[in-house]
């Protein structure tokens, strides 16, 4: 894990020199794969949602980014011993390393490699979600610091195929008083995830 967010830490480091001339787009994302994780310390660290989660999963995620300015939305269902969602929110910074021939990065194709870092806060139901959603569905949140590597293939000026691996540590909190130190968790997950996604270029 410390060799992972070494990895992260230096690609951002980097990243600037080489990335992606597109001023503003907005992106969609089909995901699907694989998450570890694990609680780390407190009164709950045992039944961590992502502990209890670790397995097959599967969800989508929609963003902006202008620049190098990153927001967007992760829901994720976690298909281990039953049915658990997990939804975030961040706000960060993110790269693409555009690798092809110049002539390939002209008319978006090639490969490329991308890297990233957000602060956000997440909820995790238990079950699936009933909509519309409410407080009693809800069975643990947190907030978070996450980071990404990813590489893949550009198939178009709009669709993008790779694989991508998120990892989180995350300050959480069971159903209950926000300030009863029982219900708090530390924990940390680890995905590894197949994306297809799409893109809306602006500039």
């Amino acid at each position: 894990m410390a060799r992972l967010s070494l990895l992260v830490v230096a690609a951002l480091a980097m990243a600037p020199k080489a990335a992606s001339a597109d001023v503003f787009r907005l992106y969609g994302e089909a995901r699907g794969g694989g998450m570890f994780g694990r609680g780390l310390s407190g009164d709950q660290k045992d039944e961590a949602f992502h502990k209890e989660g670790t397995g097959p999963a599967y969800g989508f995620a929609v963003g902006g980014r202008f620049l190098v300015l990153d927001g967007n939305i992760t829901h994720m269902q976690y298909t281990n011993d039953g049915l658990s969602t997990w939804t975030q929110f961040n706000a960060g910074l993110g790269f693409q390393i555009n690798m092809g021939s110049e002539a390939e990065k002209k008319v978006n194709k090639g490969t490329y490699f991308e890297v990233g870092a957000w602060v956000g806060f997440g909820v995790g139901t238990g079950a699936q979600v009933d909509p519309p959603l409410d407080a009693s569905e809800i069975t643990d949140k947190g907030f978070m610091l996450s980071g990404q590597v990813g590489f893949g293939k550009h198939l178009s000026k709009i669709f993008d195929i790779g694989i991508i691996v998120p990892m989180s540590w995350g300050y959480m909190f069971k159903k209950g008083a926000a300030n009863d130190t029982s219900n708090q968790y530390q924990s940390y997950q680890l995905d590894g995830l197949l994306v297809l996604r799409a893109n809306i270029r602006f500039i």
